[in-house]
């Protein structure tokens, strides 16, 4: 079993008054997750999926009264999918609220569903988690930092998802199957999503640029819808956790852009499904994006799970002078190159070391990636 990071994080916030919201996308392990931290707790638990339809029945507009029938003397609910029950933030609320000595916590993979349903009701009552797919750090502490780094080439084009790292003999077929399930399920019962067909043509746009800036007004014209369209699908593919975008740094320097946006996949490996390419690191032309890819995304990870408040941008100037990612806390920045190959120089624009003097300066390859990945 491989521990995951959050799940310390999470143990720390339990019977606290209140409730416990763990979102991410489907298949990265938050049930498992879940139920490994609460049957550690060795209290009784009730375990409720969302996708039955008694469960969800039970569960909306419910009163306190058939609340307790229903959790009797259990001390922690766990609903899973909780995305699929009516009102399940007022049922949260009723639970935190009514019942003190009661931990709920619920997961869902559908953050634009659940959190609508819940912020409201839970204000104030409620911790929240995201749990990604595994991750560089979490390898690393479960078989050794050596061993891990040594699976990079195969993390590149294979990705995290825990059943893919633990079924390694059927990637190719799973990562297939979890493509096409996890990336469309949530977003087509959505009344927005009219057109499936336009949806995967700017998921497979979006896989061929990574590393490179995105246009709205290009990806239109390849795909053949207008900016509008496409503009609400990202954002719907950013809810669902299939990508995430990285804003251009703007400060008013001198030739600066300014409303630039990178688009990059959480999972290489289901980036490299949607294309189907599947071809070793030593035989693809698009190395260097994959790895700034991976880099990028294990960093969010990394901040993210361990609370570390920082804005990420990439910059780049009109004359093409370009820093992969720049990190902003508070004000302090940090600017980092991302370099494959080994023993490449790296030099950064005089542009952005002039303008921006005391910004510290990284160059991050595969030979040092720890420094970077788990600090």
């Amino acid at each position: 079993m491989i521990k995951r990071v959050a799940q310390s994080i999470i143990e720390r916030k339990l019977f606290k008054g209140k409730a416990i919201l763990l979102f991410g996308p489907r298949q990265v392990g938050k049930s498992t997750l879940i139920e490994t931290l609460v049957k550690a707790q060795e209290k009784s638990w009730l375990f409720l999926n969302g996708d039955d339809a008694e469960t969800r029945e039970n569960l909306t507009n419910t009163s306190a009264t058939k609340l307790k029938a229903i959790v009797g003397n259990h001390e922690i609910v766990f609903v899973e999918e909780a995305q699929r029950i009516p009102n399940i933030g007022l049922t949260l609320k009723l639970l935190t609220d009514q019942f003190k000595n009661i931990q709920a916590i619920a997961t869902g993979s559908s953050a634009f569903e659940l959190s609508g349903k819940v912020n409201e009701p839970l204000t104030g009552r409620k911790y929240e988690f995201m749990l990604y797919p595994l991750s560089f750090e979490e390898m690393v502490r479960h078989h050794g930092l050596i061993k891990e780094k040594g699976m990079l080439a195969h993390r590149l084009v294979y990705g995290y998802y825990p059943e893919i790292v633990m079924k390694p003999d059927e990637e190719k077929t799973l990562l297939k199957l979890l493509a096409n399930s996890y990336l469309y399920k949530d977003l087509l019962v959505l009344d927005q999503i009219n057109k499936p067909v336009l949806l995967e043509k700017i998921v497979k746009a979006l896989a061929l640029q990574i590393g490179s800036e995105v246009s709205y007004n290009e990806l239109s014209q390849m795909v053949g819808a207008d900016k509008e369209t496409v503009e609400k699908y990202i954002d719907l593919l950013e809810k669902a956790y299939v990508v995430f975008r990285l804003p251009a740094l703007n400060r008013n320097v001198r030739n600066e852009i300014k409303k630039g946006k990178k688009i990059y996949f959480y999972d290489c490996g289901i980036r490299n499904a949607v294309i189907n390419d599947f071809n070793q690191v030593s035989n693809r032309t698009d190395v260097g994006a994959l790895w700034e890819n991976f880099v990028i995304a294990e960093r969010m990870k990394f901040l993210r799970y361990n609370d570390m408040d920082a804005n990420l941008y990439f910059w780049r100037t009109t004359q093409q002078q370009e820093i992969d990612l720049i990190e902003d806390y508070e004000g302090k920045l940090k600017a980092f190159e991302f370099k494959w190959g080994k023993h490449k120089k790296v030099r950064f624009p005089s542009t952005f070391t002039e303008n921006y003097k005391g910004a510290e300066t990284f160059a991050v390859s595969p030979e040092n990636m720890e420094e970077f990945l788990l600090k």
